[in-house]
């Protein structure tokens, strides 16, 4: 049984695409709760695309479970997630012209920095997390960041799915999160999760919860987000 994040940012970006205030992620935050998520996850980007400042204020605010903010490895970011003071943080990969991240972090390639942000987060009492894609190295170099948690992303596993190299994205995965387990790190993942897709990754060792937005917010289009919600919940438990 893992846990459920839930991702609420596709809520913000259809809230945007209009520029009003519906529909409202904070309403679709307190539907998630309430519908059995354990978290809820808000991704603050550089350019604001759809989670806003002020929504990640009134999350913390008003929301009951776990917030997990998704941010980048930036001054900026490290600033506003100090003061906002989040359950934890999810350091990801970020560039403006991408639709959605789209691999994990180079943590080997900015390993000194990672340090310096890991540390300013948990010394302000946050639990910091690392997405990264299912590599051995990336998982030791995580582990020499000083961050606690990693987040495997799960996109190149859910776009081989139904294919031919599906065992083998999967096999990655089990490699890296038995590895992270071995280190002493805590094991999430997510990213591209869907209904059809997410039990298989039930068998990741370790692993403590998915982080999943897109396709519940897709199926709440048809049957409601409590009814989504809660459907991923089963399916999971």
């Amino acid at each position: 049984m893992a846990l459920l994040g839930v991702n609420i940012d596709h809520v913000a970006t259809l809230r945007n695409a209009r520029g009003g205030i519906v529909p409202d992620p904070i309403a679709a935050a307190l539907i998630s709760e309430a519908n059995g998520a354990d978290g809820i996850t808000a991704h603050l980007r550089e350019d604001r695309r759809h989670i806003k400042d002020a929504d990640m204020t009134a999350l913390k605010q008003k929301i009951g479970t776990r917030l997990n903010m998704e941010m980048a490895n930036t001054d900026e970011m490290v600033s506003i997630a100090i003061s906002l003071k989040p359950y934890m943080v999810t350091l990801v990969p970020e560039r403006r012209q991408e639709l959605t991240t789209e691999g994990g972090l180079d943590v080997i390639g900015h390993l000194k920095s990672l340090q310096e942000n890991a540390k300013k987060l948990q010394d302000a009492g946050i639990k910091v997390s690392l997405f990264i894609d299912a590599d051995i190295q990336q998982v030791e170099a995580s582990k020499a960041s000083g961050a606690t948690i990693i987040e495997l992303h799960t996109g190149p596993y859910c776009e081989a799915f139904g294919s031919s190299t599906q065992a083998a994205k999967l096999e990655l995965l089990m490699k890296a999160a038995a590895h992270a387990v071995d280190l002493g790190i805590e094991v999430n993942a997510g990213h591209g999760l869907n209904y059809e897709n997410v039990k298989p990754i039930l068998a990741l060792p370790g692993l403590v919860e998915l982080n999943i937005g897109h396709s519940i917010v897709s199926e709440a289009v048809f049957s409601g987000l409590g009814p989504a919600v809660k459907r991923m919940k089963e399916l999971i438990s």
